[in-house]
């Protein structure tokens, strides 16, 4: 059975059905914060008190148009969109290509190089957001994640999960998940389970998709939300809230967004997520042709403690 949720709701998403694991539940829309962000310490209580926080047009549209426009041009040079459509409108009718596969690794390294990529993870609102989450200035983790998702193979959709499990080094994360553009009800995106931050470090299994590991059927009952995503929409949420993304039932649409993870300055870090993310390029690679060296080894200078993983908690196999 195939373990994505399944939307089913009209463009206004008053409500959604939703497959959760083996369930259906319920799920309702994102609080929208932007009334407090002139008020941090009200949007920090939110935060904590919810394990996310979903802002309209935090990201200005430059920078998500321009590294839209520098994805979709490696892609139209490999193959991957179909012949006369604009590279911009992301169009595939091909069979789904899978992060991981021997395909799919030299056309994500080469993505990893873009210095549109890993530099917008400094936009200032998003730096100014981080802090309030924080309680102080933090950093992007250098360890940055594109995800490229065809409109097939839908059991590969990413299962409820918690980042720590996979991020480890402190669980004072926060991720800002944002999508290039639109992303409404078919391309899917992302719902997360309110307040779950709270419950601890949850049970694993072994899941298709991202990550590879997905929380236990048993601990998926609560209070998801989802809503879709104008362009500049961010998402962000807690290391131990558990979110899983949508499936993208476009029929012809990549969807394509970023991860990128907050922590404060001093705070360790798995030493993984120093490096480039899945650990084949290095940072001189990734450097190369760039036109400003302001972003290139920035988290250095700062003293923290670089720890190893550790077995994924209660993992059940």
């Amino acid at each position: 059975m195939c373990r994505a949720m399944r939307f089913q709701y009209p463009c206004c998403m008053a409500t959604a059905t939703v497959q959760v694991g083996a369930e259906q539940r319920r799920c309702t829309p994102f609080t929208v914060s932007n009334d407090l962000l002139d008020r941090p310490r009200d949007l920090r209580a939110r935060a904590l008190e919810d394990g996310y926080l979903f802002i309209r047009g935090l990201v200005p549209d430059e920078p998500i148009v321009r590294l839209r426009r520098d994805i979709t041009a490696i892609l139209d040079g490999v193959g991957w969109l179909d012949d006369g459509t604009d590279p911009l409108d992301a169009i595939s009718t091909q069979e789904a290509k899978l992060m991981g596969t021997p395909e799919f690794t030299p056309i994500y390294d080469t993505i990893q190089k873009l210095e549109s990529f890993q530099t917008m993870a400094h936009e200032p609102a998003l730096l100014d957001v981080a802090e309030v989450l924080l309680g102080e200035r933090g950093m992007p983790q250098p360890s940055t994640i594109v995800r490229v998702l065809f409109p097939d193979k839908l059991e590969y959709t990413t299962p409820p999960h918690q980042d720590f499990v996979l991020v480890q080094g402190t669980p004072e994360v926060w991720t800002a998940w944002i999508p290039l553009g639109a992303c409404p009800a078919s391309l899917g995106g992302l719902a997360v389970l309110r307040g779950s931050h709270r419950r601890g470090i949850l049970p694993v299994h072994e899941r298709k998709g991202a990550g590879g590991l997905g929380v236990d059927d048993d601990y998926l009952d609560g209070d998801w939300r989802s809503s879709p995503f104008e362009r500049g929409d961010t998402l962000l949420f807690h290391s131990k809230t558990v979110h899983q993304g949508l499936p993208n039932v476009s029929g012809d649409r990549i969807r394509l967004s970023v991860d990128y993870r907050y922590q404060k300055l001093t705070d360790k870090i798995m030493w993984k997520n120093l490096g480039v993310h899945q650990g084949r390029l290095t940072w001189p690679e990734v450097y190369e042709g760039w036109k400003s060296d302001r972003y290139q080894y920035y988290w250095e200078g700062h003293q923290r403690e670089v720890v190893e993983r550790e077995p994924s908690p209660e993992f059940r196999g």
